[in-house]
């Protein structure tokens, strides 16, 4: 039996509404003649196998409360933007956006991750058609957004595939390399960004 209990299907709802709100927030910034705020959007319901796996390494009861209200990565979606102040851009819409409060931000951008990850993550509650865990309706769940440039999820995603790779040789080696990598990724986003702003002082100055 799946740990979400009766919310599976509310989670999956939950998961395109999100989906649909961020859509047109992006499509209401290029109707306003300003660049699109992302690439584009990567989203899922954590499986009830990980959540129960998440919930014990928690050290929380394997529950539907702990699932929906300890954890709040239930549902997630990943936007992965062009240039690093399109994800400012995004996260100042959160935090505008009725539907939603901004609880929770890390911010592993500035400060990066020992191993060179880079990320900005923030929890929102989201206030949704559908009857919470307490009974509220219009309830309110959580759900976990995270912000990268395509450099930093190509990066990720490739480390994250080498976490699953149990007969790697050299793993101190290859860790070392991925942070290398990592850094001069982050070099190479600075400087995209530095290049987007001459091209748009450049056409302000015509």
């Amino acid at each position: 039996m799946s740990i979400y209990g009766p919310y599976e299907q509310i989670l999956s709802n939950i998961l395109s509404l999100t989906t649909d709100r961020i859509k047109e927030l992006n499509q209401q910034t290029v109707q306003d003649k300003q660049p699109k705020l992302y690439e584009h959007l990567i989203a899922r319901v954590k499986t009830s196998e990980s959540m129960a796996e998440k919930c014990q390494r928690k050290g929380y009861p394997v529950s539907t409360e702990s699932a929906l209200r300890k954890c709040r990565d239930a549902v997630g979606i990943r936007i992965v933007c062009n240039f690093i102040d399109d994800i400012d851009r995004c996260l100042c819409q959160l935090r505008q956006a009725d539907w939603c409060e901004v609880i929770k931000e890390k911010d592993y951008i500035t400060n990066a991750k020992p191993n060179g990850y880079r990320s900005y993550h923030v929890i929102i509650d989201e206030k949704v058609p559908y009857q919470d865990i307490e009974g509220n309706n219009p309830g309110h769940f959580y759900v976990e957004i995270q912000l990268r440039t395509i450099a930093m999820d190509s990066w990720a995603s490739l480390e994250h595939e080498m976490k699953y790779k149990h007969n790697i040789k050299n793993p101190e080696r290859i860790g070392r390399e991925l942070k290398r990598c990592a850094d001069q990724l982050a070099s190479c986003d600075v400087q995209m960004q530095t290049i987007r702003q001459l091209i748009n002082s450049s056409e302000e100055g015509e």
